[in-house]
């Protein structure tokens, strides 16, 4: 068996009966590997029988066999578009993807017209398994160019930075190889709770009466457990599963609760002695609970969201037991294979199960999801951009639903299928399958201490020095605010000894930087973050004294009368259309009011504020107040200063600065002008 199989013989898997039928079939495959051997020159009307057989055998899933007839037949010179497609395929969809990337190069070269952009990104993928991540990339450009829309198109030209990201992430869990795997096939560990590592494996001894499954020629998969020893590395002699689990067909992924006495599992379908098949003459998979009693598993029955027309796979149950995630092709999927999860309501009972949506989900398969104590979701992955094959996604719980979903890097994830993963939190210890090189067998399980938090959140960081505009002396003791869009202040620093400061921000946000300092002006500074992770924004500040200000009074007459926010040549302080928020930009100005009104105490104003001309008199009369009330506000507030120093007045759109008044048709950058506020000096 190869990784990501039982998520995949869930989409192909061919009627069981087929699988007893073929078996009393290979001498006629003997037959015909003989008839090719010696026969290397055949005419076209015997290599389209023979193509006819293999195209047979693919359809019915038995790629293996199937593959044996389509690489004699290329060998012995024949090309076409066909042989090509349905050679790459039958390594591509056992998990052997390194041994696709011949016939795929051949398919996309030599028969470029009319082929299903699939087949491209299923090269791609092929690609990524023997690192040529370089040619893979060029692969997946043509692939968005040819469907745009798709999401796992859109993903990569939005990452193409993706392997800095994932040499960013990697190095975070030591890995451990374990005594626990076969030559065959070992996956889908999971934690019963007490004390014990379950996975399935088709570890069974094989004998020439042996049922063994036509995709991979391996014998069916079974449930064990084995105990966790002290270390929590090392695991003690497997042993199969005790009761009604176990069957003569595919069983794997369980799910347990908290008091280890009820599991939920993957089988084919079969209940009762009985195997049934869709509609399509098709063995599909399903979820199956069943109670411990006495030391055995009993009481299997079918969850009842489960039908015989789309597979339902992998379950995972959340650590208060209400939510069963789980993978699924049911109508509603958008790729091959999505997660969902549905609400446990007791007694048997379910609520209606709910896509996970596009942030998890894409057009290729999402599988094997396992939902730690802290509710984070983690799952295998071939749509989301990768190293290879299946990689390891995290997501983190938001609001309703779940983050984008985040590469857990190497050594964790390779150019191989990386699938299953489970984690205790508590120990940071875990297990995860791969068929990676190294292995024992196809699949092996492999247990991993986490060493370091992972990455779950675009973040970028803001830092530099605050120093002097004159003489280029850094300025400790600056205050800084991290402010939104908004105006609220998202965090708070003071510069350090050296004037350096820092902020960690979030990515594709606006922000601006707001600056204070005694005996220098204020300064605000606009700041857009982008999409690159851990990205640092090298950002120093250069502040001008307030003696500047300071210049302004002594070189200049300044009169009772005159507008001090003329006399510091501020920006002026305008509010949104029918708005009398402070807004971002407007309080770098006023700080400039306040620090003026600081170095000079007997300096008192006047605070007048107009609206446009557009609503009713009195309406805009009632703005005006607030507008007024607001400016003072701000300043008496966020300035310290005595509020006997302040007065204002409101005059509503009395004072127009320009033509637009009444019904004089006007831009709204000249409507703008009007909406004001004054600063005037009366003493």
């Amino acid at each position: 068996m190869k990784a990501g199989f039982f998520n995949k013989y869930w989409d192909h898997l061919k009627n069981y009966s087929f699988i007893l039928s073929h078996l009393h079939t290979k001498s006629w495959f003997i037959k015909l590997g003989l008839l090719i051997l010696f026969s290397p020159i055949l005419n076209a009307q015997d290599q389209e029988k023979i193509l006819a057989k293999a195209d047979q055998n693919f359809q019915a899933f038995a790629y293996i066999d199937a593959r044996a007839i389509y690489l004699d037949v290329a060998q012995g010179g024949y090309s076409s578009k066909n042989l090509f497609l349905k050679l790459a395929d039958s390594f591509y969809l056992t998990g052997e993807l390194e041994d696709s990337v011949e016939w795929y190069e051949k398919l996309v070269q030599l028969y470029p017209e009319d082929l299903n952009p699939e087949y491209l990104f299923r090269y791609a993928q092929s690609l990524k398994s023997v690192e040529r991540y370089k040619d893979a990339d060029k692969i997946m450009d043509q692939f968005y160019d040819l469907t745009g829309d798709d999401s796992r198109a859109k993903s990569y030209i939005e990452k193409r930075n993706y392997l800095d990201f994932i040499e960013m992430q990697s190095g975070r869990y030591d890995l451990f190889e374990l005594n626990i795997n076969s030559k065959n096939s070992e996956y889908a560990p999971s934690f019963d709770h007490n004390n014990h590592i379950v996975f399935a494996s088709s570890r069974s001894k094989t004998t020439k009466d042996s049922k063994l499954h036509g995709w991979t020629k391996m014998p069916f998969l079974d449930v064990f457990s084995s105990k966790i020893k002290d270390d929590q590395i090392m695991l003690e002699e497997p042993v199969k599963l005790k009761g009604k689990i176990n069957t003569k067909f595919h069983e794997s992924s369980t799910s347990f609760s908290k008091d280890g006495k009820t599991v939920y599992f993957s089988r084919n379908n079969y209940s009762n002695h009985k195997l049934t098949t869709s509609k399509k003459g098709v063995v599909l998979l399903k979820i199956y609970r069943a109670d411990l009693k006495e030391g055995k598993w009993v009481n299997v029955e079918e969850l009842s969201f489960c039908s015989d027309d789309y597979s339902t796979s992998h379950p995972s149950l959340s650590a208060d037991g209400s939510k069963l995630y789980f993978a699924s092709d049911m109508p509603g999927t958008l790729g091959k294979s999505d997660l969902f999860v549905v609400d446990v309501l007791g007694g048997g009972k379910f609520g209606k199960p709910k896509n996970l949506g596009d942030k998890i989900n894409t057009e290729g398969r999402e599988t094997f999801p396992y939902i730690s104590d802290s509710n984070h979701l983690y799952f295998a992955s071939d749509g989301h951009v990768g190293l290879g094959g299946l990689d390891i996604f995290v997501a983190v719980p938001e609001e309703s639903d779940f983050s984008a979903a985040f590469n857990v890097g190497k050594p964790v994830n390779s150019s191989k299928d990386d699938f299953s993963f489970v984690l205790n939190e508590e120990t940071k210890i875990g297990y995860f399958a791969s068929n990676r090189k190294g292995g024992k067998g196809n699949d092996d399980i492999y247990s991993f201490k986490q060493t370091e938090a992972l990455i779950t959140s675009c973040q970028q960081y803001i830092e530099g020095t605050i120093y002097n505009s004159e003489t280029n002396d850094s300025l400790p003791e600056a205050e800084l605010k991290l402010v939104d869009t908004d105006g609220t202040i998202i965090a708070e620093t003071t510069s350090n000894s050296l004037g350096r400061y820092t902020f960690k921000v979030a990515c594709e946000t606006e922000y601006f930087i707001r600056t204070t300092l005694d005996q220098f002006l204020p300064k605000e500074i606009t700041l857009n973050t982008d999409d690159i992770f851990e990205f640092i924004h090298d950002l120093s500040i250069p502040l001008n004294a307030s003696d500047d200000g300071e210049k302004l009074f002594t070189s200049v007459a300044v009169n009772i009368g005159d507008d001090l926010s003329k006399t510091l040549q501020m920006d002026p302080i305008h509010f949104g259309l029918d708005d009398d928020t402070i807004r971002p930009e407007a309080e770098v100005e006023l700080q400039k009011i306040i620090s003026t009104m600081k170095k000079y105490p007997e300096l008192k104003i006047e605070v007048r504020s107009h609206t446009d001309s557009r609503s009713s008199y009195w309406y805009n009369k009632k703005l005006s107040v607030k507008r007024m009330r607001a400016t003072i506000q701000y300043i008496i507030e966020e300035g310290g200063i005595n509020w006997r120093r302040i007065r204002g007045k409101a005059y509503g759109e009395r004072r127009i600065l320009n033509q637009c008044e009444d019904d004089v048709p006007c831009t709204e950058e000249e409507h703008q002008e009007n909406r004001r506020s004054e600063f005037i000096v009366i003493r």
